[in-house]
């Protein structure tokens, strides 16, 4: 059965973060993800989780300013002292959480870059990550991202994300799969997971348009989900999207799996 995480980014805004663990434990969830915890006491995110029952399964590591638009640095030549500390920040709170998942997302081309520095910056970047996340017993995921909602973003294809990866060459690095992101970049996203079943360490859902819970778009998950479990991956499934309105009344589709 397909184990499904609540994204406390997304879902549950209804009540502040530090609430949010109780709300999706409440509603079934057993692992929560979100894309950063650096503004709370990693000890108090411990204890809300103890409390609540649930498993940590993944968060970002720094993504640069958020707030103003930046969407990850792991990309930028001139930021690798910032982006390898950020690495250690995340490697402290994933020490603290007990979480063995950790994103490093690439970022949005700066103008007049050049790719191939790009291309360097981010591998080289990766091999530190994962060389650090492996002292905790984590892995470090990459994620392709569309670029209709980030326009600009490096690695928006899966063909490019699993080069990537080859080319970090470390045993703890793999493939985010955001089905919501890959059906907007390329579509055939069941084959596409099948086939890259292995080198898949996560994997996030939304329905398309809106990225709205499923069952309000175009996605097929009542086939999606039972056919994931039936390709043999067993990991988690963030829920990464925007409820539509209040986020229990529109976990209906997820009753069987909670």
């Amino acid at each position: 059965m397909p184990k499904l995480a609540a994204n406390l980014s997304m879902m549950f805004n209804e009540v502040d973060m530090m609430d949010r663990f109780d709300a999706a434990a409440k509603a079934g969830f057993k692992g929560v993800e979100y894309l950063f915890p650096y503004d709370f006491d990693a000890a108090a995110i411990k204890e809300a989780l103890d409390s609540n029952g649930l498993e940590q399964v993944v968060f970002d590591f720094p993504a640069g300013d958020w707030a103003g638009g930046e969407r990850g640095i792991t990309i930028m030549p001139d930021r690798v002292s910032e982006f390898r500390d950020g690495v250690g920040s995340a490697c402290e709170y994933a020490k603290t959480l007990g979480c063995t998942r950790l994103t490093a997302l690439a970022g949005k081309v700066p103008d007049s870059a050049d790719p191939i520095a790009l291309e360097d910056t981010l591998v080289e970047n990766l091999q530190y990550a994962a060389d650090e996340a492996a002292k905790v017993g984590a892995t470090v995921m990459v994620e392709a991202i569309n670029t209709r909602d980030i326009p600009g973003f490096f690695v928006h294809r899966t063909n490019h994300t699993l080069q990537v990866i080859a080319q970090v060459d470390r045993p703890n690095v793999m493939l985010q799969y955001d089905i919501y992101h890959m059906q907007i970049m390329e579509g055939d996203v069941a084959i596409a997971m099948k086939t890259h079943t292995n080198a898949i360490g996560h994997i996030q859902l939304a329905d398309n348009p809106g990225r709205h819970e499923p069952g309000t778009g175009e996605l097929n998950y009542d086939f999606l989900l039972p056919y994931i479990d039936s390709i043999g991956y067993d990991g988690w499934i963030g829920c990464e999207y925007v409820p539509a309105g209040d986020t229990v009344e529109g976990l209906g589709w997820a009753q069987k799996y909670l």
